[in-house]
């Protein structure tokens, strides 16, 4: 990504007036939903079979449209981290290949088996001098389905500010890139695979960086990301941050609603629900995996999470402890912001960030501190 800024005003300008006709169509579609329901409402019903098919076509489109929406935000907010961090790093957003796809709708078809292919970001410090080895952290968005945004926007820039290289990458089901890739999500599975997938990337393209000095940072659903990543790879990484990490899928079930089991029990998905595959849901669970940490641990939780309850991390702290794990954690009383406690833009979440970096720091050794 770059380019001259007349040409990135110009791309405003354009995204601006597909927004007018994508919020255009969105009406035509809330219409046409409600004449359906009055059309319900004040005439018999017509035969099962055609309502059952207009239902879905209007269903199909909706999310269609969904879909085309992300794709816009995501072009826009791609657009605002030059504004954002521009001054102090090199941004550039990059097509990578990672494994194939977990679930192949047809086996002998041309291209199965193919690897999928996905966008990651990287952000370099605008001020290392040549010939210098930089650390390297990966750091991999939140979201049973999201996407990496300007939201890390002030993240990025403590990090950067420290000397590291920053590779954030829009993992296999983000959104923001259509209906195909986003129904390519496997939550603990091969996601986690292209989190290595563009470790290795960019140990080989970046010469700058020093592959000794490599870590992992993620919260929530990313927290859970990179304990996953770490035992599966330890040997590449120096060490590794997990924040209100997503923990335990099984417990995660219990206290979730049913449009959260949906996303895990569609047909693209796990296909099962827990009480169909338990298994399953814990061979994506790192509580269950605790067992094969061989790197330093730091992990942050929050007694008044309201999204992962502090009982998983709790749950995951008790394993490890079990286990016989040496590594560090602290939970937070009551901390203001509840799941992104230290996210935010507060004393305290900036004393937590603190920490974690110098946590970061003893095993990565960037070239600067924060002050």
């Amino acid at each position: 990504m770059g380019g001259d800024p007349k040409r990135r005003r110009s791309y405003v300008v354009m995204e601006a007036h597909v927004l007018a006709r994508l919020i255009s169509s969105a009406m035509i579609v809330g219409v046409l939903f409600a004449e359906a329901a009055a059309s319900a409402a004040a005439q018999p019903p017509p035969p099962p079979e055609p309502l059952v098919k207009q239902i879905q076509e209007l269903s199909d489109a909706q999310q269609g449209l969904e879909q085309r929406l992300d794709a816009l935000a995501k072009a826009i907010d791609d657009i605002a981290w030059f504004q954002s961090v521009g001054d102090v790093a090199v941004v550039d957003k990059w097509r990578i290949a990672g494994p194939p796809t977990a679930n192949q709708p047809n086996p002998t078809g041309l291209g199965a088996g193919n690897p999928i292919k996905f966008y990651t970001y990287t952000f370099v410090p605008r001020d290392h001098k040549a010939g210098e080895k930089l650390p390297m952290l990966i750091l991999p968005h939140g979201g049973v389905h999201a996407d990496f945004t300007t939201y890390h926007a002030h993240i990025i820039r403590e990090l950067v500010a420290q000397g590291y290289v920053v590779v954030a990458p829009d993992y296999r089901g983000s959104t923001g890139y259509g209906r195909d890739f986003y129904e390519l999500i496997d939550y603990g599975g091969r996601e986690v695979d292209d989190i290595h997938a563009s470790r290795n990337w960019a140990v080989e393209n970046f010469d700058f960086v020093d592959p000794q000095r490599v870590g992992l940072i993620g919260w929530s659903h990313g927290g859970l990301i990179v304990l996953m990543e770490t035992f599966a790879h330890p040997k590449d990484y120096a060490c590794v941050f997990a924040g209100v990490p997503v923990s335990d899928l099984v417990q995660r079930m219990g206290y979730q609603g049913k449009s959260y089991e949906d996303d895990f029990s569609a047909k693209y998905h796990i296909g099962k629900t827990v009480q169909e595959d338990l298994a399953e849901y814990k061979r994506r669970s790192p509580v269950w995996s605790v067992d094969k940490l061989a790197v330093p641990l730091l992990i942050h939780t929050n007694t008044n999470d309201e999204d992962v309850n502090v009982i998983e991390v709790e749950h995951l702290i008790q394993a490890l402890k079990a286990a016989g794990k040496k590594f560090e954690y602290k939970v937070y009383q009551d901390a203001p912001g509840g799941h992104s406690f230290d996210r935010m833009d507060t004393v305290l979440a900036r004393q937590a960030r603190r920490e974690i970096y110098a946590f970061l720091a003893r095993y990565l050794n960037p070239p600067r501190v924060l002050p």
